[in-house]
């Protein structure tokens, strides 16, 4: 025998953690608090950080709830007053009987992370905070691109113009999805209120859920001719052009949000967002880690023992360096300031590190290999008398001194 729909609620309300537990603050934490809270929570748990983990899916979407209910003042005090329940049904905001946090796919969420990088109104990140504003019609969806970029681009910044395909705004009827203004009628169904509204009965009495109207969407009106053009829908498939600056520092994984310039909406209803993913190509030359490059220079033996000049490559371009006599191999000689600019900063850049490898030749020639016979039985190229040597200078100054 099923369950009664308030008894099941009672359990759910039960099994759900608490907010503040979720995001790890106090009861009396401050907006600023949450914010940040939430923030480091979707960070540690973003999917692009935990490919293929469900769990780390869950907890993401859990602090994006817990968020999405104590970063509103109303909301919270309702939660605060009342717990998990006082979130259902639509008196409280809610969307149906999963409480009042409501239902949000992947891109939802998705698009709610990117402010954690900072920045707004198109720049890293974009703005997560604040929705859309809201119109006519039906919004339109979000759009997703790569972005591959060289190292050099990621160094120091780039600008690229991206040429996108997607919805665009019907020029023949300018949006609207009528042949002309005259064309629009007022709903039946909602009487041009555009909203459905049902009356529920809970535990704290009764409460009215407000819908969109499912015959106009919401818009409160219909169409009696619509626009040959788009046949209605106030779009057609298109082309823009867009221009998008990449900051220096980025990385793999990484995402700008440009608002407005995703698939136009139906009807007048407001674009969806383009979210530009960033990714690294391989590098000729180069390995990164952070802002940091490392790069592998083979020098000659004798340019080893001898010292020498050597040109190696940089971001910029090629530069000098000195290789002091005695360099081993798989020492790693510092250029500073040659690496990445780092994310967000005014002009902090991370360094260029050599990674010295000291090349064996195979093949010699008669003359080559007398010469290196000659060495062999040199004191100074045989490691183990000169190990013995260090180590009996080490014991007479320990002699010294006891």
């Amino acid at each position: 025998m099923p369950q009664p729909r308030a008894d099941r609620d009672k359990i759910n309300f039960m099994s759900k953690r608490d907010y503040y537990e979720v995001l790890g603050v106090d009861r009396g934490a401050s907006a600023d608090d949450i914010k940040r809270a939430y923030r480091k929570k979707a960070m540690e748990y973003h999917p692009d950080r935990n490919p293929g983990d469900a769990s780390a899916e869950t907890k993401f979407k859990e602090a994006a709830e817990a968020f999405d209910v104590l970063k509103d003042d109303q909301k919270r005090a309702r939660y605060d007053r009342y717990g998990h329940a006082g979130m259902n049904g639509g008196g409280f905001g809610g969307g149906g009987a999963g409480g009042g946090f409501q239902e949000m796919d992947f891109e939802d969420i998705f698009s709610r992370f990117g402010d954690i990088f900072g920045g707004g109104g198109g720049g890293f990140g974009g703005s997560a905070g604040g929705g859309r504003r809201r119109s006519s019609g039906v919004p339109g969806s979000d759009m997703k691109l790569n972005m591959p970029l060289t190292l050099e681009e990621i160094a120091f910044g780039v600008e690229k113009k991206l040429k996108v395909t997607k919805f665009t705004k019907c020029g023949s009827c300018n949006g609207t999805g009528a042949e002309t203004s005259e064309d629009f009628m007022t709903c039946g169904t909602c009487s041009g209120t555009g909203e459905y509204r049902q009356v529920s009965r809970t535990m704290f009495g009764s409460f009215v859920n407000v819908q969109p109207c499912p015959s106009c969407q919401g818009e409160g009106r219909t169409i009696r001719n619509k626009c040959k053009s788009c046949s209605g829908e106030g779009r057609t498939k298109g082309e823009e052009t867009i221009v998008v600056k990449i900051p220096s520092g980025v990385t793999t994984g990484n995402y700008i949000t440009l608002r407005g310039k995703g698939n136009q909406g139906i009807r007048g209803g407001d674009a969806g967002d383009l979210l530009v993913i960033i990714q690294e190509k391989e590098h000729k030359y180069f390995e990164r880690d952070g802002d940091d490059i490392f790069y592998d220079l083979q020098i000659s033996i004798p340019d080893a023992i001898l010292g020498t000049e050597a040109e190696v490559p940089t971001l910029k371009g090629k530069a000098k360096l000195k290789i002091e006599p005695g360099t081993p191999s798989g020492k790693h000689l510092r250029m500073k300031e040659k690496g990445i600019k780092r994310l967000n900063s005014q002009n902090v850049f991370g360094d260029q590190f050599v990674r010295i490898n000291v090349y064996i030749p195979t093949k010699l020639s008669d003359k080559e290999r007398k010469v290196v016979e000659g060495l062999r039985e040199s004191d100074h190229f045989d490691p183990k008398l000169q190990a013995e040597n260090k180590d009996g200078f080490f014991s007479r100054i320990k002699n010294i001194f006891s």
